[in-house]
């Protein structure tokens, strides 16, 4: 997958998604200008391959490309915190929260988008923090449970992120090389719980571009262990596994491009995500061609279950309670 420079594609872009090696785009705030925009673009897109997957990062609070126009989703930390008072009462709102999110991304013509966050919050990390459901895992299974139930209700396949986990480091890995020196067993206690747990309703996961070094010298991104032994023998997760993103800091001990797309795809990823690094993708891209890589996930299974117009969707009496209800609380 790969991303794209502005609001309307360029013709290199156009003849990159051309490419039958290239399973989708990501887009990011500087491509969504306005809604119509937005729409304009998937439907051009689409145009170009419709077995693209369009996907975005449209988690809540401070992780929201889809600004103007949207709803002011909370982040998932607000939105746990109010769900569990009085003995978990409110419980119900995150399979709100959920359909809300998945119900706006899908009538402006896109996919997915890559949540829910199942990253532990252990008051460590600088780019989980809030976009964590919590700290405990048992709290974060049930309320995650529920925001994916909304997803699916609008048709939408969830993706967690950050396997096996980015929760319990200070540094973010889009800017550093990060290590975790918690231990195998520290881990399955908390960290892996939310993704085994929910391994049957996740559409796929995303992995961390962290290394443990008492478990395994590779980042889960390249790493056998994690995503072959853990991940799919262990835990028996059946769908497309996501690398996060290859340009980033976090993944430079791979080496070069093409160096880091052997060790993912031969770790166990599905998917590789280049972003942010034209020329790498178009490297990639060379270098997936001269070795007859092809993309070994099965993106249209993550295609919307059904198509929501957004003329209908702000019909919906939902939608306008649901955005009442955050308005009162947030």
């Amino acid at each position: 997958m790969i991303d794209l420079d502005s609001y309307f594609l360029s013709g290199d872009e156009i003849d990159l998604l051309s490419n039958h090696i290239i399973g989708g785009v990501i887009l990011f705030s500087r491509n969504v200008k306005s809604r119509s925009q937005l729409t304009t673009l998937c439907e051009e897109i689409k145009s170009i391959n419709p077995e693209l997957l369009i996907a975005i990062d449209q988690e809540g609070g401070r992780v929201q490309r889809l600004e103007r126009g949207y709803s002011n989703l909370p982040s998932m930390n607000q939105l746990a915190g109010y769900c569990s008072e009085d003995n978990f009462a409110n419980i119900s709102f995150a399979q709100d929260i959920g359909w809300l999110m998945a119900s706006e991304v899908i009538a402006s013509g896109l996919d997915i988008s890559f949540a829910p966050v199942l990253d532990l919050d252990l008051q460590r990390s600088s780019i989980i923090g809030d976009r964590s459901f919590g700290d405990l895992p048992d709290k974060v299974i049930e309320i995650a449970s529920l925001f994916i139930d909304g997803m699916n209700e609008a048709g939408m396949h969830a993706v967690g992120k950050h396997f096996p986990g980015h929760g319990g480091i200070h540094e973010d890995s889009h800017v550093a090389q990060v290590e975790d020196f918690r231990s195998m067993e520290a881990l399955e206690k908390h960290d892996l719980l939310p993704f085994s747990a929910l391994k049957n309703k996740l559409g796929g996961i995303m992995t961390a571009h962290i290394s443990f070094p008492k478990i395994d010298i590779n980042i889960a991104t390249f790493s056998k262990f994690w995503l072959s032994e853990i991940l799919r023998n262990a835990i028996y997760f059946q769908g497309i596994i996501f690398s996060d993103d290859l340009s980033m800091k976090g993944a430079d001990l791979g080496g070069s491009i093409s160096k880091k797309i052997e060790q993912a795809f031969d770790a166990g990823c599905n998917i590789i995500l280049i972003c942010n690094d034209r020329s790498a993708a178009i490297e990639a891209l060379h270098f997936m061609e001269e070795n007859a890589y092809v993309s070994s996930g099965n993106l249209n299974a993550l295609k919307p279950t059904q198509s929501i117009l957004w003329d209908d969707l702000e019909k919906d009496p939902r939608r306008d309670r649901v955005n009442n209800k955050l308005n009162n609380i947030f």
